[in-house]
């Protein structure tokens, strides 16, 4: 929780969720986020939202404009699935889209990953399948590229 907590305070960008503050106690941490009550990309599937031309170019320019600012910082997420691409407002707008649940993220520079093989399966990039659990070899940011990649070929097939 430390590591995501580090990352998000490192991050300030219009379409990353924000992060306020954070408590602790003892036994438990309180982060105090930006409240964003459009639902997630996965909700709108679940719905068989069908996403025109124009949404669909929306979400992905943002999110890779995103990304790039995020691996500028030497940052990747590597979790990106609909579930973590949040809204706002439940309207397909720039400004509405946001990248949340930095659980999994880590810094490139870093010399071991504390999750090294690490995602969720159906957006997980090849490099990071291929890994056995002796194998320590490290991976770069195209890991997101991927996952992002998967997640616009299921918006083409809405």
């Amino acid at each position: 929780l430390n590591n995501e907590i580090t990352i998000m305070r490192t991050l300030s960008h219009a379409n990353i969720i924000k992060l306020y503050e954070v408590y602790e106690t003892k036994s438990s941490f309180y982060m105090i986020m930006e409240v964003l009550t459009g639902g997630n990309l996965n909700d709108f599937l679940k719905k068989k939202y069908s996403f025109k031309h124009s949404e669909i170019i929306i979400i992905i320019k943002t999110l890779l404009k995103t990304l790039q600012y995020m691996h500028s910082k030497n940052i990747m997420h590597r979790d990106i699935k609909p579930d973590n691409i949040l809204l706002r407002k439940e309207v397909i707008l720039e400004e509405n889209i946001c990248f949340a649940d930095f659980g999994l993220s880590t810094f490139t520079t870093v010399s071991e990953f504390i999750y090294h093989k690490c995602g969720t399966p159906g957006f997980v990039a090849p490099e990071i399948l291929k890994l056995t659990k002796a194998d320590r070899r490290k991976y770069g940011v195209s890991c997101d590229i991927f996952s992002l990649g998967v997640i616009f070929h299921i918006l083409l097939l809405y």
